[in-house]
């Protein structure tokens, strides 16, 4: 069969009108986009990394832990409510450390390092 250079020509326009129209997403990525957005602001992990890592974790004043016990992802420390939260990290003979978070459905990672009450050996003035 031999389509002639007007048939050939209609042709290619139907198929780069077909190409051009909008396409329909895929439902994977429809269902992506569900999940993304109802996970938004209604949880959060926080990963802890602390110094010393027997300091122990406190959220919204209740005792979760030692800071080890949140140091991986598989181990984060989880948020489920929204709204701010008091993470305090303690230990005794070191100053607090307190901070707030709001989840937002993302993992954070935090690093905290006690320091002494007492300063160290060799730290003082001169």
């Amino acid at each position: 069969m031999r389509l002639g250079f007007r048939a050939v020509r209609t042709l290619v326009a139907a198929l780069m009108v077909g190409c051009a129209a909008k396409q329909e997403q895929p439902a994977t990525v429809a269902r992506a986009q569900e999940l993304m957005a109802a996970a938004e602001g209604k949880r959060g992990d926080v990963v802890l990394r602390c110094e010393p890592a027997d300091a122990e974790v406190l959220l919204d004043g209740v005792q979760q832990g030692l800071c080890s016990d949140f140091s991986s992802v598989s181990r984060s420390l989880r948020l489920a409510d929204e709204g701010f939260h008091q993470v305090e990290v303690k230990k005794r003979g070191f100053w607090p450390y307190t901070t707030y978070y709001a989840p937002s459905g993302a993992r954070v990672t935090l690093k905290v390092k006690l320091r002494p009450v007492t300063p160290e050996a060799g730290g003082g003035a001169p």
